[in-house]
């Protein structure tokens, strides 16, 4: 039984990935499929985009 005053605290897994420009709407409905929240796009090191996700970690 949980008490009234308890917080629950989400945890989350994190993963990147480069965005190829000609598919990147298959890549991150792909991610999206398997659960994953887009977060960010950010340049990368090299010029590509980098794509940040997060879900929820199963308990």
């Amino acid at each position: 039984m949980k008490h009234r005053n308890e917080v629950i605290t989400m945890k989350w897994e994190y993963a990147t990935t480069p965005l190829i420009i000609h598919s990147t709407t298959q890549i991150l409905n792909s991610w999206g499929d398997d659960g994953w929240e887009l977060v960010s796009v950010i340049n990368g090191p090299e010029g590509g985009l980098v794509a940040y996700f997060k879900r929820p970690i199963a308990n």
